[in-house]
Formats: C-alpha cells, sequence, structure tokens
C-alpha cells in the first residue's frame, strides 16, 4: 500500500471498469443474450458521488435506471493476475450504484454505438463507504437490496453472478492494468427500474452497510 487513503478511493481512483449482464435474470428482464465471457465498460472518476450529494439526472435522459451492485476495491495492482491469487489484489468492497440512463443506451445499442453517454455522465456512480475485506469474508454470498421510497426494487445475491470476482479481476488485467484505488463494478441483479427527481433511493448490502441518496435533475 501507499501513503494514499484506500478508504477515500473515490478521490483519487483512476478508473471504474463496469460489469455488463453479469446477473442471468437482469440480462433476460431486458432481453439480453446471457454473455459467454464479460462484457466491459468504463465509467471515470467524475462519475462518483458520495452520500450527502445528490444523483443527478441528464438533462438529455427521461429515462435514468437505478442498478445495485458490489464494488471491488483493488488495492494492489497488477497485470495478467493469476484467478488463485486474485483475491490477494483486493483491499475491500464498496456498494455501488451504476445509474443508467436506459432510453439513451437503447438508442446506441440499436446504433451499435459505445454506452458512454448512457453510463459515464456525472454521479452516475454512487458509492457507500469503504468496507474492508474482512467484513465481507464471503464476497460470493453477498446479498444486495435497493429500495425507492420505501418500496423495495432490487433483491439478490452475488452467488447468482454468471463471472465470480477472482474470474473478473483475472480477465480484467489481461489487457487493462489494475492500479491501485480502481473500483470494479461486478454487475446487478434483476429489478432494474426507472427513478424520478425528488425520489429517495436507499440501498444495502445485509449486515454490512446502507446508503441513501436523493435524486434531483441537473441544471443547465
Amino acid at each position: 500500500m501507499t501513503a494514499r487513503n484506500i478508504s477515500r478511493f473515490w478521490e483519487w481512483g483512476r478508473k471504474i471498469i463496469c460489469v455488463g449482464r453479469n446477473y442471468a435474470d437482469h440480462a433476460k428482464e431486458l432481453k439480453n443474450a446471457i454473455p459467454t465471457e464479460p462484457i466491459l465498460f468504463l465509467k471515470p472518476p467524475s462519475a462518483y458521488v458520495t452520500e450527502g450529494s445528490p444523483i443527478l439526472v441528464p438533462m438529455y435522459t427521461s429515462n435514468l435506471h437505478h442498478e445495485v451492485e458490489l464494488g471491488v476495491v483493488i488495492g494492489k495492482g497488477g497485470t495478467a493476475i493469476p484467478q488463485s491469487v486474485a483475491m490477494e489484489h483486493v483491499a475491500g468492497y464498496a456498494l455501488c450504484l451504476d445509474m443508467t440512463a436506459r432510453d439513451i443506451q437503447d438508442v446506441c445499442k440499436s446504433k451499435g454505438l459505445p454506452w458512454t453517454m448512457a453510463k459515464a455522465f456525472n454521479t452516475s456512480c454512487p458509492v457507500s463507504e469503504f468496507i474492508p475485506r474482512e467484513r465481507i469474508p464471503d464476497p460470493d454470498n453477498v446479498k444486495l437490496w435497493l429500495s425507492v421510497n420505501d418500496q423495495l426494487r432490487q433483491s439478490g445475491c452475488t452467488s447468482d453472478m454468471i463471472f465470480s470476482i477472482p474470474y473478473l479481476i483475472s480477465y480484467i488485467s489481461d489487457f487493462i492494468t489494475l492500479e491501485e484505488g480502481d473500483l470494479i463494478l461486478t454487475g446487478t441483479p434483476k429489478g432494474v427500474s426507472a427513478v424520478q427527481e425528488h425520489d429517495e433511493l436507499q440501498a444495502g448490502i445485509e449486515d454490512v452497510v446502507t446508503m441513501s441518496f436523493r435524486v434531483d435533475r441537473q441544471v443547465q
């Protein structure tokens, strides 16, 4: 570890690597094929937002969706990391949301274009406090949930992920060098749906952490 404070990774981490369609039921609910290898996309560090600040709906979308995910915080960088030692590179975890402009994503998909406008906008990656790895001894059996205005929308378990955390770390590091402070979003369970201005989002990892965010409209 360097002198940088890993518990505030969002202040200095250089990239957010996201895994799409890593839960079969979520792929099915959006009528997507179940992947045979990880689907990856990136968010910039400017996507981070922490509790106390709102999620901002971009001016160009009318269909912003929530996606609750387990985030993996990298503590030791590397390239071509073997699965057998992949977990040695994990410093801890975070509860995360992958906010998605679904209407924009659908247009991009229909035109064969990248998803950047749908996924990488400011405040598109709300995160909880840092969770030391000792608090989640079995990351392959983590229960996630999300509610909107106290109504449960998502409830799932990382045991349903198609690709495991060690596999993802190894796969990603084969062609993107992982660095200390990087965040990997591991995918979302089914139940994604739209949020509106003034909605209150609550999310949690069972028995570990909860977080809350308010939704506001971006002002030009």
